[in-house]
């Protein structure tokens, strides 16, 4: 995996507040001005635990794979705000040079994209791990850490391989198809490994997990910024989801909703100490629609989402008095199970930036509105938080998008405001890996596959009722497994939208389902068009860059 192995190199600056790794190809060969070699890095516990923090941690970030799937996908459509960013890929032009898999500039921002973001961390784990057979604890309490951080590095290994094995194999239920390339260890700079069949990857993938789960413990209350064995039976039970292994994806679904301390975040309050909502107010951000549904007054819009001053464009977000707003705000843990921490200044992209150019509201230059079809599933749901959460108060919804009249569908303002920002930083947020929703989603799949519709049934609606502020919410009885396969794409797709999951769901779910890719007529400027189901697209290619320095590696098919 020559292109790999040699674009990342170990050139760390320590200090008290925090470890970084960069990378330059040009500096193999050239010892830089304060360069640390390996020999002088993994010297003992703590320096250890500033790699994993310091390297692994930070360069971790599912940014590509959530902006990716939403732009191919049907969750957003071009904004007011648009130059013309990823129009090609919004139009299923995808190939083995495209930015987002092989790296470069996607959106506005450089990034290494899917494969090498993924094996870049991947690579910085296995140097890690080579590392630690060098160091020797000098105490039990160090040997305690000493494991722990080894565990988290591995649990983190498995979940970057599910997250290639999810993108590049073409069948992820067939255990003998091509998987990904599987880099054990550290290779030396010439080696050129083919890819390897699933189950390979697999085995490796079960046993880092294992690995973890024998150390880690769980956090009850939770440390939602780390490894602990939540994740990595959140991991196994994504990874089984994928991989059709039913039984063992609602084993650890189940060990998460029962280990975690966690439960579904709540949808009310729906109003506050400061807030008002009157049964009318002409001229409200909030439309009456096929609904019943108090409008809402500027008063209660600031008290819902945190401070935001409508007049100007401007303000703070944060102190909503809504535990669901909370959430997405970073004011609060909610339901997460694991997320990437993101300080106004410090590692990772942010997120909300890949939606809206300044901040989550119709002054702020959104490059990206909600898909208008997704947005009429949640906003015409009677008593859904979501559409309050999900939707800026500045938004300006066309009542006549669907004429021939209504014009470019960037006159649509469908704000995206599902990252909002926090404290001074309006467009960072926290990247929610997992959250305890997607648990039960993957336990109604898993009683349908095994035939147990109701059981099913009643999951999807555990977490409806959690989003409902009315306390009431309606899931239709499952008369058949394609029925019920197609309720819970329709609840992923709305409670998981802008979380990185569409797309890999219709890969693997949508013949089942009998539905397809969904967006309207209206989300593109020229005639719109959805990926059919089975289309090669649904598999990414193998990176040009790779395939041009490792001839052992297989294209897949249509690229």
């Amino acid at each position: 995996m020559k292109r790999v192995i040699n674009t990342i190199l170990v050139v760390a600056t320590l200090s008290s507040a925090a470890f970084t790794l960069n990378s330059c190809q040009d500096a193999l060969d050239i010892k830089q001005a304060g360069e640390l070699q390996e020999q002088d890095l993994y010297t003992s516990v703590a320096n250890l635990s500033e790699v994993l923090n310091g390297s692994v941690y930070a360069q971790l970030d599912p940014i590509d794979e959530i902006y990716f799937t939403a732009v191919f996908t049907d969750e957003v459509k071009p904004g007011s705000g648009s130059g013309g960013q990823e129009y090609t890929l919004h139009r299923h032009f995808l190939d083995a040079a495209s930015p987002i898999v092989t790296g470069g500039t996607v959106g506005t921002v450089a990034s290494d994209g899917i494969w090498l973001n993924n094996y870049r961390v991947i690579n910085r784990v296995n140097r890690l791990l080579e590392g630690a057979k060098k160091i020797t604890p000098a105490s039990a309490t160090e040997q305690k850490q000493y494991n722990e951080i080894l565990a988290q590095a591995r649990a983190i290994r498995a979940y970057c391989y599910v997250q290639l094995e999810a993108y590049f194999s073409s069948d992820m239920k067939n255990s003998n198809a091509l998987g990904v390339i599987l880099l054990k260890d550290v290779p030396s700079t010439e080696a050129q490994l083919p890819r390897a069949k699933n189950q390979d990857v697999y085995d490796f993938i079960n046993a880092d997990l294992d690995y973890a789960r024998g150390i880690l413990s769980n956090s009850t209350s939770p440390r939602r910024y780390f490894a602990d064995k939540n994740f990595v039976n959140a991991v196994a039970a994504r990874f089984n989801l994928y991989r059709g292994e039913m039984t063992l994806a609602k084993q650890y679904a189940e060990l998460v909703i029962n280990g975690s301390g966690l439960s579904l975040t709540a949808a009310g309050p729906i109003t506050g100490d400061n807030s008002e909502v009157p049964a009318e107010a002409d001229g409200s951000v909030f439309h009456s629609g096929p609904f019943t549904e108090p409008k809402t007054t500027d008063k209660w819009n600031i008290a819902f989402y945190g401070g935001i001053d409508e007049s100007n464009g401007n303000g703070i977000v944060g102190g909503s008095f809504n535990p669901y707003r909370r959430m997405w705000a970073d004011s609060d843990n909610g339901e997460v199970i694991f997320s990437l921490n993101r300080l106004p200044l410090g590692a990772g992209a942010a997120i909300g930036g890949k939606w809206n150019t300044n901040q989550s509201n119709l002054k702020g230059s959104p490059m990206w509105f909600w898909g208008r079809n997704l947005y009429n599933l949640f906003i015409n749901i009677p008593g859904d938080i979501r559409k309050y959460a999900y939707v800026d108060p500045s938004w300006k919804p066309n009542s006549n998008y669907a004429s021939a009249t209504a014009g470019n569908t960037r006159n649509d303002g469908l704000v995206i405001d599902k990252y909002p920002g926090k404290l001074s930083t309006s467009t960072r947020n926290d990247v929610k890996v997992f959250r305890l929703s997607e648990m039960y989603f993957i336990i109604a799949e898993a009683e349908v596959a095994a035939g147990n519709l109701t059981a099913a049934h009643d999951k999807i609606q555990k977490v409806r009722e959690a989003r409902n502020f009315q306390g009431v919410a309606i899931t239709p009885v499952y008369s058949s497994a394609q029925l019920a396969y197609a309720d819970i794409l329709k609840e992923r797709r709305i409670e998981l939208a802008l979380e990185g999951h569409r797309f890999i769901d219709l890969k693997r779910l949508a013949v089942s389902a009998n539905v397809s890719m969904d967006r309207n007529d209206t989300d593109d400027i020229i005639p719109v068009k959805n990926l059919p189901n089975g289309d090669y697209r649904y598999t990414l290619p193998i990176p040009i860059k790779e395939i041009s320095a490792n001839p052992n590696v297989k294209q897949n098919d249509g690229y």
